[in-house]
């Protein structure tokens, strides 16, 4: 009787097909060659990236058969790519790829000045568009309630105006107070200006200075911050570093999305 010859070939010598194992992030396997073991820190075409304990990093083929895994051997393949998220307008809504803007609707959202449109443009822009929804700016809203009177809401043609400084016992709280159309909606922020309700996180300044009673405050607050006192540049790069919603304070965030749901209502 022949005796039995036990078949001392290492598996990763074999031949025969091996499983396909995708090269996923932190996967630990060992290179069949050198006996570097590691993780899988990327895989590009054709080859993989591996990291050992002390950090070292060695790039290796996608060579059939040339891992161990668990002791092993399998083929390493590129993973498959995740389906790509929804993509996202600034204001955190998912976009609308291709979307042709909406024919404007009768109503409409009122801001106080030009800062304050250009900021919910930067902002809601793509929102706006695909709700055909018009932002526009009044210099002011001393004259609101008469701004309201020759609008002339209705149900069909929604008027929504942002108000700055909108605290109580404010002249413009008051203000607010004297328009009672049903078809408007008067809301506002806390800020003395528009500036303010961006993050000084996202300025780089621990927080906006406290600017004397009598003082223009924008003015004040360019002296205080050693910026040059030209407000218009300044609030270009207050808006340049404005990117998304997570740039702005909650408070202002609330207020405009309430603003555009009032205007799209059915």
């Amino acid at each position: 009787m022949r005796a039995y010859d036990p078949d001392l070939t290492p598996p990763w010598k074999k031949s025969g097909p091996a499983p396909e194992v995708p090269a996923d992030p932190d996967l630990v396997v060992e290179e069949v060659s050198t006996g570097f073991c590691g993780a899988v820190i990327r895989c590009e075409a054709g080859t993989v990236t591996l990291e050992d304990r002390f950090g070292k990093h060695r790039v290796f083929p996608l060579a059939p058969r040339g891992f161990l895994l668990e002791g092993r051997p399998v083929t390493l393949v590129r993973p498959v790519a995740a389906p790509a998220r929804p993509s996202r307008t600034a204001s955190g809504s998912i976009a609308v790829p291709g979307a042709r803007a909406r024919v404007a609707r009768a109503g409409r959202i009122y801001v106080e000045g030009r800062h304050d449109a250009e900021l919910v443009e930067r902002v809601w822009g793509d929102d706006l568009r695909v709700e055909g929804v018009v932002v526009e700016y009044l210099e002011g809203v001393d004259d609101l309630p008469a701004i309201v009177r020759d609008f002339g809401p209705g149900p069909d043609a929604r008027l929504g105006v942002l108000v700055d400084h909108l605290v109580p016992g404010s002249k413009e709280s008051r203000i607010a107070a004297s328009v009672t159309d049903a078809h408007t909606l008067v809301v506002g922020h806390p800020y003395i200006d528009i500036w303010q309700a961006v993050k000084p996180s996202s300025l780089g300044i621990p927080a906006w200075p406290s600017v004397p009673h009598g003082q223009d405050w924008k003015t004040g607050v360019c002296r205080a911050l050693g910026w040059p006192t030209n407000t218009g540049a300044a609030w270009q790069h207050i808006l340049s570093r404005v990117t998304s919603y997570k740039d702005l304070e909650p408070a202002l965030l609330g207020r405009v999305e309430e603003l555009i749901d009032f205007v799209t209502a059915p």
